[in-house]
């Protein structure tokens, strides 16, 4: 077999070297802000009881405002939220806080009748809503949608009107948008509250993982 050529073996190891520093470079750097905050006021609660999964006494708390009918938020519920459920939640070095943004009418609605179906089974719900957005959130009769949606969780059309009915609910859901707005500065959806820190705008996997590994002990 003939030798290789010290030219040829240079252009080998500028490959391999080439291929090496793309790879060392691949790590995601962090997003940088939109704002700042105070932390221990916006973990301040509500005026509905928080949707929070992991221990609420320990781990690096997230915020997330996001809206039922945004596909953005959709997005991260089903291709990036399990996974960091699974590497941050479950392990308890993070707890996750979703607080809903209506954008629109039908956010509030939506959101009426998750919370209508418990405050504990909420959550589940809105993962329900955001699997299934496309059967009620564009389209022409978005209740008929819903209700479709919802029989399985319990909800009938009966229970459905009479929920959307509550204007108590639906001013504390507005209220909590209210203060995202005025607090901090939230003007689109997913936004989230990491350390004092505000990103507004999907976040994928590797942008929280830049962002969290830092702050777990």
């Amino acid at each position: 077999m003939e030798a290789i050529s010290r030219s040829a073996f240079a252009g080998v190891v500028a490959l391999v070297f080439c291929a090496f520093g793309a790879s060392a470079q691949a790590d995601t750097a962090p997003p940088k802000p939109t704002g700042t905050t105070d932390m221990a006021k916006a973990l301040e609660p509500g005026p509905l009881p928080e949707l929070t999964v992991g221990d609420k006494a320990a781990g690096v708390p997230i915020i997330e405002y996001g809206s039922v009918t945004c596909s953005h938020c959709a997005h991260f519920d089903k291709d990036v939220w399990p996974a960091i459920k699974a590497a941050y939640v479950d392990t308890g070095k993070v707890r996750y806080i979703f607080r809903e943004y209506s954008r629109n009418n039908l956010d509030v609605g939506a959101f009426m009748l998750a919370r209508c179906n418990g405050d504990d089974k909420a959550l589940a719900t809105i993962e329900l809503l955001f699997a299934t957005q496309d059967r009620w959130a564009f389209v022409d009769k978005p209740l008929d949608g819903l209700v479709e949606v919802l029989k399985p969780t319990g909800l009938s059309r009966e229970g459905i009107e009479t929920c959307l009915k509550d204007q108590t609910k639906a001013n504390a859901l507005i209220k909590i948008t209210e203060t995202a707005n005025k607090d901090f500065s939230v003007q689109g959806t997913p936004t989230f509250i990491i350390d004092g820190k505000i990103y507004g705008g999907a976040l994928s996997k590797d942008e929280l993982d830049a962002i969290l590994k830092p702050l777990i002990k």
